[in-house]
């Protein structure tokens, strides 16, 4: 090959390597229309399992039954309250003040609210009954900034407030292909959204529930940049291109 030649054969080499990188879609939803778009999707109902700690308070429109559920409360510290609620045993029941032992695994937590207070109603007035999951969690994983567990005061989280607690995607995520795994029953399900597509919203998995995992998978980019050739590959070009420009200066003299 002609001296001449080596250096513009470089450039040719720099401009094909650069241009291999795939072309990603990094926008969220860029098929969306313009116009305001309707999201009729609603977050399920939030259903309490075993081994969860739920923070149920009761009260009535007698304050000496209020003083009563508080004493009951206290003196059951030894057997299902923990820390700052009742741990949901592998039976599925908690150990409530006048009421005992109660199963309120498999309830949402409105109707688990419903049912204690109907069960309270034997024993005082006016009872009313809130419950907390305390320990609803959710885990971000993958291509984020800030992988974590996180924990969700509301019980109400969707996709992309989780991503947003988690740092955001990294510039390798894959918003096309984005992992949801979650728990129902005795088995785990899993369910790939792309959230590049605005359909991904209407998904059931679009809103995420108790102990959800939620992988953002690496773009093959990545595994190509970290591998041992690719690092090694501008090592080699800038050889090249080096020898090259000095080959280019000693044809000039």
């Amino acid at each position: 090959m002609n001296i001449k030649s080596i250096y513009p054969c470089c450039i040719l080499a720099l401009l094909i390597v650069s241009s291999c990188a795939p072309k990603r879609d990094l926008v969220y939803f860029s098929n969306m229309a313009s116009s305001v778009t309707e999201n009729n999707t609603q977050a399920q109902e939030t259903r309490i399992h075993k081994n969860d700690v739920v923070n149920i308070t009761m009260t009535s429109s007698n304050p000496e039954s209020n003083l009563l559920f508080i004493s009951n409360k206290n003196a059951a510290s030894g057997t299902s309250l923990y820390k700052d609620g009742y741990r949901v045993n592998k039976s599925g029941y908690v150990n409530l003040p006048l009421i005992g032992d109660f199963k309120i695994e498999g309830l949402g937590v409105d109707e688990a609210q419903t049912k204690i207070a109907a069960e309270l109603d034997k024993y005082v007035k006016n009872p009313v009954v809130d419950i907390q999951i305390v320990n609803f969690k959710i885990t971000v994983i993958g291509e984020v900034n800030k992988p974590s567990t996180f924990i969700i005061t509301d019980e109400k989280v969707n996709l992309l407030e989780a991503l947003g607690m988690a740092g955001d995607m990294t510039v390798y995520g894959r918003r096309e292909n984005v992992l949801v795994i979650r728990n129902e029953g005795n088995h785990k399900t899993m369910k790939r959204l792309n959230l590049n597509k605005q359909e991904a919203m209407n998904s059931p998995y679009f809103y995420l529930t108790q102990n959800d995992i939620v992988y953002v998978e690496p773009d093959r980019s990545k595994a190509v940049e970290y591998s041992q050739n690719t690092r090694l590959m501008p090592l080699v070009i800038a050889s090249i291109s080096a020898v090259a420009v000095l080959a280019a200066v000693l044809l000039k003299r």
